[in-house]
């Protein structure tokens, strides 16, 4: 798995920068209700999406939090006072304070299916009844665009899947949150070329092959064979889902 610490300084530019930033903002934003005053952006990382949740939408007091240091302080510069290192599985917060919380590309890193629920609760703990839990889903399989790349890659031993579609309805509806929509928006400038492909490989981007590893090694051989070596295949095209925490009965 990436050290996201040492990830910090190049993420932004090596995820499609402030374009995909922007596309996600959007589509989020798209499934946040309009009277919400409060979001919490759980794994905010360099707060690039973050900052746009504040920007987008008039009212709306946002608070990130992210467990790497490095990308905390990049955070906080565009942030400044509301962010906070904490880890998604033992949230700092109180139960029920939040409108919306938001969890984007995240639970495709939970180490386990415990830990993925567990993320999953937390949201769901610190969200007021009627708001509204948003996250990305199928991360991984979004980046399977059908091009020469993926055709292989599509030998590679098996990554595990944390942020299945049908997983995280299940994590969501064992805490007691009820679908509440979908969304998609594409990843700009994620679309992989053989040479960043390769070079991505060789710093552990694929969880199941090892950097420096005979196994990586062959991929890498495989991948320099292809044409148009620096020609950036499609960008991925990513999956939002919703939830909702029901309201509770109305006072007598």
């Amino acid at each position: 798995m990436l050290d996201y610490d040492e990830e910090a300084e190049r993420y932004d530019a090596a995820r499609g920068g402030e374009p995909r930033a922007a596309a996600a903002a959007e589509a989020v934003l798209a499934l946040v209700p309009r009277e919400a005053r409060s979001l919490l952006d759980v794994a905010c990382g360099t707060g690039i999406v973050t900052r746009r949740f504040a920007a987008g939408r008039d009212g709306l007091r946002v608070t990130g939090v992210d467990l790497a240091p490095a990308m905390i302080r990049r955070a906080a510069a565009r942030l400044p006072g509301a962010v906070v290192r904490a880890d998604g599985r033992r949230l700092p917060f109180r139960d029920e304070g939040f409108d919306a919380v938001t969890s984007v590309w995240l639970l495709h890193l939970a180490r386990s299916p415990e830990d993925a629920r567990t993320v999953v609760g937390e949201c769901a703990r610190v969200l007021r009844p009627g708001g509204v839990y948003v996250t990305t889903v199928d991360k991984g399989p979004s980046h399977n665009v059908g091009s020469d790349i993926d055709v292989v890659l599509a030998s590679r031993p098996p990554s595990p899947v944390r942020d299945a579609a049908a997983a995280v309805a299940a994590y969501a509806a064992g805490h007691g949150l009820l679908p509440a929509g979908e969304a998609r928006f594409r990843g700009h400038g994620q679309g992989r070329s053989p040479r960043r492909t390769i070079a991505d490989l060789r710093r552990g981007w694929f969880m199941t092959l090892p950097p420096g590893s005979p196994l990586a090694e062959r991929f890498a051989a495989r991948l320099a064979e292809l044409p148009d070596q620096d020609r950036p295949r499609p960008d991925p095209v990513f999956t939002l889902r919703a939830f909702r925490k029901p309201a509770g009965p109305p006072a007598e």
